[in-house]
């Protein structure tokens, strides 16, 4: 099985999270940009982030 793509860093520098307007990070592991103000990660599919929040993850809440 291939390895999925990374996203194109030059646009990963202009991405912000739709509902909060704040800078995402890429989480390589997960393969997800993640909103850490929103709280969710979204997905990154062929190296073609998907900044829907119909789409997003929830992260679990730090205590």
């Amino acid at each position: 099985m291939a390895e999925a793509a990374d996203p194109d860093p030059g646009l990963l520098a202009i991405l912000v999270c739709p509902l909060t307007r704040t800078p995402l990070r890429y989480d390589r592991a997960a393969g997800e940009l993640v909103s850490d103000k929103a709280g969710l990660a979204y997905p990154v599919e062929d190296g073609t982030p998907i900044l829907l929040a119909a789409r997003a993850r929830e992260l679990p809440q730090a205590d």
